[in-house]
């Protein structure tokens, strides 16, 4: 059955129960009346923006989104977009899409103009929603998006011109169930991925993978009405919005917290009772190495409830986990390993009575079996390396609109080739050994070497430069930037570094080396090489056994 069935069955059963909170430690502003909040009048001098709702209230802005849409032309099988941060709105508006049979589709905030405007026109987008961190970046490209799509602001104050104001109008539109027939093999959404040349591609999605994706999460946690999920991770991201999944079908109460501060995460577990917190690397080690360095102190907070820390999106470090029980000792830790094509985590996963077997990402997850194969995609030996191939319910369609690219990773049989090489042990764990692509995880973000190559060939004393990922402690990678300079002329680190202030911060090189940059005799970079060239002391080396 499609989730939306969830959604309404929660706010049948327990209506006034709280469904969602919004944590933002860093803004607190006048809240609007249609929200329940604190009470300002109280003399908090440093209450955090925090608003919540419940599930009848959830389930009747989802509907009155689906309305509002449908009232504006939007018909079942048409694309919205939504380009906003983690907010109160942000799961409504995607549900509201769902009801009617659109497809949802979320935009990554990160994106600058010109992403935007691809993923639109990639994605057959006809509607977008937006918040105002994103004005100046519709503003730049209005002329090319305007035609034949309607842009609607979600956000206080003032409209743009070039959009609707959703919060003056949605208030308008019913808040009944718009009883639109919706079938598991109906599509659902489109998320974006992306390969190594940067530019995203639309990965659909059948109802049914949804639906499986909240299966695996709530079979493999065990969420139940008493638990409180904490949601980090930007709901763009399949992870996070996955993970939450868990937290839709047991009912349960999610915390939506905009910042990744170690004290505003262990606020937020204590202050809101969180029993489930999914992490980051950098956001564990961050809490480690500000209670060793004795800035905060564990017994502060209130954090007796939380029961389960789980990491994903990035290989993870023995020693980080080892070091997080000592701190908490009675936590459950699991890990888990998904793409974008297979609907997000769970395809592979650790399991919480495994944490013996910490480095390797574990087993195949709830209904998903997995297959290691070689270069012919036939079955390699235990124990020996190739590539990583899941299959299950939440195998994506396909690549919309990439009928090649599709071909690359998915056969006739459903079989999703991952790009991942890895290996299994004896006792059927699996362990990630490297990827076959050149795309650098950091911090949990794609970054993708040929964009900085390309901005960096356009320095003037730039003959040749090749990106790779090295191994760091608390990112997962950095970025590293091999430059060969041209003869005769003269670059610094601080004169490369100030170049690349143009870059997104998290696109640009943490490290920068001057020397020749190998190419085989095709005129391809040996990345291979270059990675073992600069190789640093690798932190996940204890993870293959």
């Amino acid at each position: 059955m499609p989730i939306t069935q969830y959604l309404e069955r929660n706010a049948k059963e327990w209506g006034s129960d709280i469904a969602l909170v919004e944590l933002n430690p860093e803004v607190r502003e006048t809240m609007r009346i249609t929200w329940k909040d604190y009470d300002l009048t109280q003399p908090e001098p440093n209450l955090p923006y925090r608003r919540e709702i419940s599930w009848h209230v959830f389930n009747e802005k989802a509907n009155r989104c689906a309305h509002y849409l449908k009232e504006r032309g939007v018909r079942k099988g048409d694309k919205v977009g939504i380009l906003l941060m983690n907010c109160l709105e942000w799961l409504p508006i995607y549900f509201g899409i769902l009801k009617i049979g659109a497809l949802a589709v979320p935009l990554n905030f990160r994106y600058a103009s010109d992403e935007i405007d691809y993923c639109l026109n990639l994605a057959d987008i006809s509607v977008l929603f937006f918040g105002p961190e994103f004005i100046g970046r519709l503003e730049a490209i209005t002329d090319k998006i305007l035609a034949h799509r309607l842009l609607i602001y979600v956000g206080e104050g003032n409209a743009p011109t070039f959009s609707e104001n959703y919060f003056m109008s949605v208030m308008n539109y019913s808040s009944e169930n718009p009883n639109v027939q919706i079938s598991d093999e109906d599509y659902g959404a489109i998320y974006f991925s992306s390969g190594t040349t940067g530019f995203p591609k639309a990965i659909l999605h059948k109802h049914k993978a949804l639906m499986h994706s909240a299966a695996v999460e709530q079979n493999h946690h065990g969420q139940t009405k008493d638990d409180t999920f904490l949601c980090i991770p930007p709901l763009y991201h399949t992870g996070a919005k996955m993970h939450w999944f868990g937290s839709l079908i047991s009912g349960s109460k999610a915390v939506l917290l905009r910042g990744t501060k170690p004290e505003v995460i262990l606020k937020a577990a204590s202050d809101e009772h969180c029993t489930i917190v999914w992490l980051l690397v950098p956001w564990a080690q961050d809490i480690l190495d500000t209670l060793d360095r004795g800035e905060l102190r564990k017994d502060d907070y209130k954090l007796d409830q939380w029961r389960l820390m789980h990491i994903g999106a990035q290989p993870v470090p023995r020693k980080l986990i080892e070091d997080w029980k000592k701190y908490f000792p009675t936590h459950d830790y699991d890990t888990n390993y998904g793409l974008s094509e297979s609907i997000g985590p769970g395809c592979v996963h650790l399991g919480v009575e495994n944490t013996e077997k910490i480095g390797a990402i574990g087993v195949p997850g709830f209904g998903w079996k997995i297959r290691i194969v070689d270069e012919n995609r036939k079955d390699v030996p235990q124990g020996e390396v190739g590539e990583l191939a899941v299959y299950g319910p939440g195998v994506m369609v396909c690549y919309y609109k990439n009928p090649d690219a599709t071909k690359e990773v998915l056969d006739e049989e459903g079989w999703l080739y991952t790009g991942d090489m890895a290996m299994q042990d004896k006792e059927g764990f699996i362990y990630l050994v490297d990827r076959k692509k050149d795309v650098i995880i950091t911090g949990g973000e794609n970054i993708y070497p040929v964009q900085i190559e390309d901005f960096l060939h356009r320095m003037e004393a730039i003959k040749d430069v090749a990106v790779i990922g090295l191994a760091d402690k608390r990112l997962g990678e950095i970025s590293a930037a091999i430059i060969e300079l041209k003869e005769g002329y003269s670059c610094t680190e601080e004169d490369v570094n100030n170049f690349c202030l143009e870059l997104p911060k998290y696109k640009r090189p943490r490290k920068i080396i001057f020397a020749q940059v190998p190419r085989n005799p095709t005129g391809k970079i040996e990345k291979p090489k270059l990675r073992e060239l600069y190789r640093t002391e690798d932190p996940f080396a204890s993870m293959v056994q």
